[in-house]
């Protein structure tokens, strides 16, 4: 008996989803044919092809139309920010001619002014838009700055920025106002 046992054992054939490996299922039902086994793996295996496919496309296209959303915030964010330029650029002005004399009125005005003007630069620089830097003696960069006046200078070689007229801002790495500079020649 056990003999007969091992020897069925030797020659099962292994099976995927009840039907024998190598064996092809074809049959003819109401004048229809029904597909092998491989024939429906391989449309299987092509209909999760695409549908992985898909898959990526949908989720490189929701990266593409975030991105496009944060560009479009940014921007205008930028247009936005700018009504607030020429209030920034009257306090800075209003700062550089303070009056001389130390009369407690004055000085406490001045002060005021400074802490007004910080907070606006605190709050614009919270939305990720900060002046740029710009020091007398850099060289001048039409990327960034906008020459007012070319002029001679003993101070100072050809292309280097002699003052900074108005200052630039950026939102992140983009220039939404270029700054104003007088540049030696």
């Amino acid at each position: 008996m056990e003999h007969k046992k091992d020897k069925v054992e030797e020659e099962h054939v292994p099976e995927t989803n009840g039907v024998p490996e190598g064996e092809e299922l074809e049959e003819i039902k109401n004048g229809e044919t029904v597909l092998s086994y491989d024939a429906l793996k391989q449309e299987a295996d092509g209909y999760l092809d695409s549908l992985q496919r898909e898959r990526a496309s949908f989720a490189n296209y929701r990266k593409r139309v975030e991105q496009e959303k944060a560009e479009l915030f940014d921007r205008s964010l930028g247009e936005h920010v700018k009504i607030f330029f020429p209030v920034i650029d009257d306090l800075e002005r209003a700062l550089k001619h303070r009056p001389k004399d130390e009369d407690s009125n004055c000085a406490s005005w001045a002060d005021g002014i400074a802490l007004i003007l910080q907070k606006l630069l605190k709050t614009l620089e919270s939305k990720g838009v900060t002046p740029l830097e710009i020091q007398p003696g850099d060289a001048f960069d039409p990327n960034t700055q906008e020459a007012v006046t070319h002029e001679e200078h003993d101070e100072f070689h050809d292309h280097q920025i002699i003052e900074v007229v108005q200052t630039g801002y950026k939102l992140k790495d983009r220039i939404i106002r270029p700054a104003m500079v007088r540049v030696a020649k």
